[in-house]
């Protein structure tokens, strides 16, 4: 079948947002033929090129999000005449008032969940961000699945696509004073969100903007009969702007609609407008928020990365129904070698503790000479030559894997190193993990927390920093920092990715335990990577954590560090119960997060959405009646079989081919039509 797959800021560009897992998936679905619609963030993500594509992607199309360029104001292409810009003003008028109305009762709505005892992050508008336990959202259908609001907004939206697609685009008319105009109405009309009726001009232009840039889509020329009118289904791997071309797919052509979502978009819009005015604040947020209700009441199946993402797709209105819960796709081979070290120590374990005689009631334990003393003991109440004669060679076996086991992690440090990864930033909350390590060193004086990661921007280098001159306040190293080996000292910070950095397998490998210490987490790739190397874990409770870890990990409340190493040093202290838990991370690693479940699991989705809606092309001649046989057997067929039945119009000048293509990836389909950016 042909899959549109639909992309903002990733795939197939080699920098952004789920390019990795796209890949995997285009490629493990080979017997599809896929067309990629992206929508690229930056110049500098344009400029970085493509990945290699596998011949089953025939076609891409791009687009721009980023350019402030309108096509009106190129082509002269405003909206003619009195009717077009009646029908705008109507319709862009009742999108705002369903934004506004709709931003009140999610006003209402978040100051009744109230302030969060466990003290996550707020603002000043929804109150809390939604990562901690109290405040996670309960299930129930949300404020934006209000039928009535619901009904307004997306006939308002089909409204403006249909107006776009008879005048070439709406970038001038979405940035033209009139559109500012029909902002401040409805800002004014009773029932609006109480922080938006004292919203002033520079305010309603930011959400002029905002809006603009999100309906940008509209204007693109990508729902002709040749392009997403000929695709069996519409996969938008995001919600928001990336599953807006879907959206309007299937409004022109009836195409099937699959989403997936990772994250969190609409939390992820809460957080980015953390610095903006109430106003637009809560203006925006109604806005996303009606956006991914309309997305999730249109599409066949709606795919969620976790339990987390799940709750709150059905707190924005997601039908139960729909949904089906898919986890990432992780590669797992390049774990093999630590996989491997792991098996070869739990063999000489599971052989030792085959040997340990049955009778033998006490503890064992792990001191030199413990075996052969208790299996001296036994072999006395035994009696026999050759029996205690078995007992002391299997006790002396033992004890060499005892003593090959410990010699094998004081030489790595695993025996007491904790290890982090993961992307440095305040919401990682290092510093609590830096105050449990140091109540860790009391109980485990040989104890070591080696930090590997990359910081994120300004923000993520000045917290880093942070980190680094508490770390020496907390770790006093006698002025011997800069000659010590990394390995010697308590806290190592390490770079991910440098040219002297290890391979993250080896990194996992030197540690007994690996820690997330996070307050704010989606899904904790760090952890499936530390389950697929057979390593226990201590994480904190957010996000997806617990879905993920299952009762293989011990998990702690977020922003506690006594809790944090209370947790850490019961594991150093039991290494057999460390071994246990990774085995268990590892099978539960290997059964729901590899690549192979995520492709076979869509591949699935893709045949169960494809039989519940077929596609029936019904293709008309030039006075409007239909052609019986206007379809030919061919057009199943992988490849451009059938031409357009009507000639394609000319896309907006942002979406088209205006620059210099990106430096040569292989195997790059020919961009088709005039609205190709790449």
């Amino acid at each position: 079948m042909r899959i549109g797959l639909l992309t903002e800021g990733g795939y197939p560009y080699v920098s952004g947002d789920a390019r990795l897992w796209c890949d995997r998936l285009v490629r493990g679905l080979a017997r599809h033929e896929f067309r990629v619609y992206a929508l690229s963030r930056s110049l500098r993500q344009e400029d970085e090129g493509w990945m290699p594509l596998p011949p089953q992607v025939t076609r891409v199309r791009t687009a721009p999000l980023w350019t402030a360029v309108d096509d009106g104001a190129a082509h002269g292409r405003d909206l003619h005449g009195r009717r077009a810009r009646r029908r705008f003003t109507e319709a862009y008028a009742d999108l705002a008032r369903a934004v506004c109305e709709g931003g009140a009762a999610e006003g209402r709505a978040s100051r009744s969940r109230g302030a969060c005892a466990n003290g996550c992050a707020e603002d000043g508008v929804n109150g809390c961000t939604g990562d901690c336990a109290s405040a996670r959202p309960s299930g129930r259908t949300g404020d934006y699945g209000d039928d009535r609001q619901a009904d307004r907004f997306g006939n308002a939206l089909y409204a403006l696509a249909d107006l776009a697609r008879e005048e070439g685009g709406l970038g001038s008319a979405l940035r033209s004073e009139g559109a500012l105009r029909v902002w401040e109405r409805a800002c004014r009309t009773p029932g609006t969100v109480r922080t938006a009726h004292g919203a002033r001009v520079g305010e309603l232009l930011a959400v002029a903007r905002h809006v603009e840039r999100a309906l940008r889509p509209l204007s693109l020329d990508w729902y002709e009969d040749a392009e997403l009118g000929a695709v069996d289904l519409c996969h938008a791997t995001a919600g928001g702007s990336a599953a807006l071309p879907a959206l309007l797919a299937r409004h022109f052509s009836g195409v099937p609609l699959l989403v997936t979502e990772y994250g969190v978009p609409l939390r992820t819009h809460y957080l980015a407008t953390a610095d903006a005015p109430p106003a637009v604040r809560a203006l925006l947020a109604s806005f996303h928020g009606r956006l991914a209700a309309e997305v999730y009441r249109r599409a066949a199946r709606i795919t969620p990365g976790n339990a987390h993402v799940r709750r709150w797709q059905e707190h924005c209105g997601a039908d139960r129904a729909k949904l089906r819960t898919v986890y990432p796709g992780m590669e797992a081979s390049r774990f093999a070698e630590v996989v491997a070290d792991v098996a070869e120590g739990a063999g000489r374990a599971e052989r030792a503790e085959r040997a340990e005689p049955a009778e033998t009631s006490a503890p064992r334990r792990s001191e030199p000479g413990g075996a052969a003393r208790r299996a001296a003991g036994a072999a006395a109440t035994t009696g026999g030559t050759a029996e205690r004669e078995a007992f002391e060679r299997e006790a002396f076996e033992r004890e060499a894997a005892e003593r090959e086991s410990a010699a094998h992690e004081s030489a790595s440090g695993a025996g007491d190193t904790l290890v982090w990864v993961g992307r440095v930033e305040p919401a990682k909350d290092l510093v609590s993990l830096l105050h449990a390590f140091a109540e860790v060193r009391a109980h485990v004086p040989t104890a070591r927390l080696r930090i590997v990661g990359t910081a994120a921007g300004a923000e993520g280098r000045a917290y880093l920093e942070h980190c680094e001159h508490l770390a020496a306040r907390l770790f006093p190293d006698d002025g011997h920092e800069d000659t010590r080996p990394c390995g010697d000292r308590p806290v190592s910070f390490e770079e991910a990715g440098a040219p002297d950095a290890p391979d993250l397998a080896a990194v996992y490998a030197a540690g007994a335990v690996v820690v997330l210490s996070s307050v704010v987490e989606g899904f904790p790739v760090s952890l499936v990577e530390a389950m697929f190397c057979g390593r226990a874990t201590v994480s904190t409770d957010v996000g997806a954590v617990v879905e993920v870890i299952g009762g293989t990990g011990l998990v702690v409340p977020p922003r506690e560090p006594a809790a944090l190493a209370r947790a850490c040093v019961a594991l150093l202290r039991d290494p057999a119960r460390r071994r246990r838990l990774g085995e268990a991370a590892r099978a539960r690693a290997l059964e729901l997060f590899t690549v192979e479940q995520n492709v076979m699991a869509f591949d699935g989705l893709y045949l169960d959405v494809v039989s519940h809606s077929p596609r029936r092309r019904v293709l008309v001649d030039d006075r409007g009646a239909p052609l019986p046989f206007g379809t030919p057997a061919e057009a199943r067929l992988p490849g451009n079989w059938t031409g357009p039945r009507r000639p394609l119009r000319r896309a907006p000048l942002w979406a088209s081919d205006t620059t210099t293509p990106p430096a040569a990836p292989a195997q790059r389909p020919e961009p088709v039509g005039e609205g190709a950016a790449r």
